[in-house]
């Protein structure tokens, strides 16, 4: 499915369609993208069986040594069965600060960019499974994986997890959906 514009306004079809899908192919792990809990509450109500991973921005991204996700907030998620995990992007990182520094290119912003040829969700999707992947919160099966533009979710792929390390083991199996203009 294609949606006309990117965001948050297409989170609730995108965990829709994301779970059908998921459940029509037999996965039980779902990966998504929330910064303050939002996506990943909604997920709860839609994703019964499956294992959800959210996985939120590092300490600092916002604001040195602070969270973005509230601390109550990844407490109660965590007691309602989601695993939460906070990580450095996988794909900009340490690359960024090298970038602001000295400019120039840096291979993983490249693989950054060109996944953003198919939208900043598409690309947040592959991110936040790279993430889980290493954080061990995966068991290396097939996945639903689901990310956004902004905020909210717009984006949802079947893919193969990897590590970073192993990167171009990942396979893109499908595309769920994504917008179409962005």
């Amino acid at each position: 499915m294609y949606f006309d514009k990117p965001g948050k306004n297409n989170t609730a079809k995108t965990l829709e369609l994301a779970f059908a899908r998921g459940q029509e192919l037999g996965l039980d792990e779902v990966i998504l993208a929330t910064s303050k809990g939002d996506t990943a509450y909604q997920a709860l109500d839609i994703f019964k069986g499956f294992s959800i991973t959210a996985v939120t921005y590092h300490c600092g991204f916002k604001e040195p040594f602070k969270p973005v996700m509230d601390a109550d907030v990844r407490t109660d998620l965590e007691q309602k069965g989601v695993r939460v995990v906070s990580a450095t992007h996988a794909l900009s990182g340490l690359e960024r600060s090298f970038f602001n520094k000295f400019s120039g290119t840096y291979p993983v912003l490249i693989v950054a960019d060109t996944l953003r040829l198919f939208g900043q969700g598409t690309k947040v999707a592959v991110e936040v499974a790279i993430m889980a992947a290493d954080a061990g919160a995966l068991t290396g099966k097939d996945i639903v994986s689901i990310g956004g533009t902004s905020q909210g979710a717009d984006a949802a792929l079947i893919l193969k997890p990897a590590h970073q390390t192993g990167l171009f083991d990942m396979r893109i199996r499908e595309i769920i959906c994504k917008p179409r203009n962005f």
